[in-house]
């Protein structure tokens, strides 16, 4: 069994899986608003392999992060 990590997302702390995707996380997180649109509307992921872009996130500060191809690491920063 994969051993927990702590994130914080969106400023709040939360345990999850070692090895997972940050989509996933938020997901499991019941966080279902990735990003908004340029008209205004909530995104979330479509895909999951990272072709559509409505996952992207700021991760450690870098913008534009696309969650489904990045694995959650202790301490992360992340941003919806």
């Amino acid at each position: 069994m994969a051993e927990c990590i702590v994130i914080r997302v969106n400023g709040h702390a939360i345990s999850v899986r070692d090895g997972i995707t940050v989509a996933v996380a938020l997901l499991q997180a019941d966080e279902l608003h990735f990003r908004t649109s340029v008209t205004g509307e909530p995104r979330a992921p479509l895909c999951g392999m990272g072709i559509c872009f409505e996952c992207r996130v700021t991760i450690n500060g870098h913008t534009h992060a696309r969650s489904c191809q990045i694995l959650v690491r202790e301490g992360m920063q992340v941003v919806t």
